[in-house]
């Protein structure tokens, strides 16, 4: 997508310009092919949250099957897709051709960027659905997600099951009839990541999941099974809006469909359909596969989130060196409510402070020292929590 620079600097109105469709548009930002810039995607992405949309970032260097299988996952309105390396002819039609291979053709594909005037009939030929040029407008981008979002159906078309759950969990999380002939099982583990904002959660869960699927497929007589992550980000208070970038910290260029990542948005510690949306991931199988660790990511809203107790089976809470100290560690709140410690970002100054109080708080409770960013310490803490 793409947008003038004007706009990138001007002030852009807050307001819920969504709040009369079926649902929240959800919009999966992507840009495929070598382009290392985001800046412009950026922008756009800020304006599309601050007008009450929710927001999927995915990262740079995507592929179109990694892009497709994030858009399938997460069950998007409509894929918005930034092009600036050249390579509109031949990645465009490839994410088409992609969308149709994980059982989500009807899923509309924006192009936006430096998009020759000339391919653009190429590109609407092969299925975009919509091309923007240079100097779009933000409203017009907004306007264009209005256009393609529809009302939500039950059901999928095609038999494909990971597409079918990401709906069903769409339908879940709106308060919406799931349908009926959907199943549910608990999975053998839900594990809670939980730590204040900037303690390295997200990243931490990407290494777990790595490492995870690694052990799976090496072994697959130890019933690990598949594993899935719902992680949480927080919904504007203003706008309802929100900025959904935690899968970003995953390579899915190599992991693929063998995990899957679901980001979702809440108010507050409004976990309310989490129980169901554990449920129905548990039912779901591909084959003989079936998911039998669920990773759940939390907002990490700070000391008093606690909530995320009640529908995980044992939480991790994740801290940094110089969070503060003993006195403050034994307050009440969601140091209470750990089954394990992790001190991430290990090689940070202060991490010998940390384990030190932490040890006077945690008893029993075991204390494991990581560094996500280099995996140091993942395969330790995933036998933790594994048991």
């Amino acid at each position: 997508m793409a947008t003038t620079l004007g706009t990138a600097t001007s002030e852009f109105e807050k307001k819920d310009r969504v709040s009369d469709l079926d649902h929240r548009p959800r919009v999966l930002l992507g840009k495929m092919g070598l382009d290392g810039h985001d800046r412009g995607v950026k922008v756009i992405a800020r304006a599309l949250r601050d007008s009450g949309v929710h927001v999927i970032y995915s990262g740079l260097w995507q592929t179109p099957k990694s892009l497709a299988v994030s858009a399938r996952d997460e069950d998007v309105d409509v894929i918005a897709a930034s092009m600036m390396s050249n390579s509109h002819l031949s990645l465009g039609p490839r994410l088409i051709e992609q969308l149709t291979k994980v059982g989500r053709p009807d899923i509309p594909v924006q192009m936006g960027g430096i998009l020759p005037q000339e391919d653009i009939p190429k590109l609407l030929a092969a299925g975009v659905s919509r091309c923007f040029t240079t100097g779009t407008g933000l409203l017009d981008v907004v306007e264009a997600v209005r256009d393609v979002t529809r009302a939500y159906m039950s059901e999928i078309e095609g038999d494909n099951a990971t597409a079918q759950l990401a709906r069903d969990i769409s339908m879940a999380h709106e308060g919406k009839a799931v349908r009926a002939g959907a199943a549910r099982r608990k999975p053998t583990r839900v594990i809670g990541i939980t730590g204040s904002p900037g303690a390295g959660k997200s990243t931490l869960v990407a290494q777990l999941v790595g490492e995870y699927t690694r052990r799976s497929e090496a072994d697959p007589a130890s019933g690990l099974g598949r594993c899935a992550v719902i992680a949480f980000d927080p919904m504007s208070p203003i706008t309802g809006g929100a900025l959904l970038g935690d899968r970003l910290r995953v390579d899915f260029n190599s992991l693929g469909e063998r995990v899957f990542y679901r980001s979702l948005a809440i108010g507050g510690e409004d976990y309310s359909s989490l129980g169901e949306i554990i449920g129905l991931i548990g039912g779901t199988h591909e084959g003989a596969d079936t998911f039998e660790t669920v990773f759940v990511e939390t907002v990490g809203a700070g000391q008093n989130e606690t909530k995320i107790r009640e529908h995980v089976d044992q939480t991790a809470v994740v801290l940094t060196p110089g969070m503060g100290d003993a006195v403050q560690m034994d307050k009440a709140g969601i140091l209470e409510i750990a089954d394990l410690f992790v001190c991430n970002k290990a090689d940070n100054p202060g991490e010998n402070e940390l384990v030190r109080d932490l040890r006077e708080v945690a008893g029993k409770r075991p204390i494991v020292e990581t560094v996500a960013t280099h995996g140091k310490g993942v395969p330790e803490l995933l036998d933790a929590l594994l048991g």
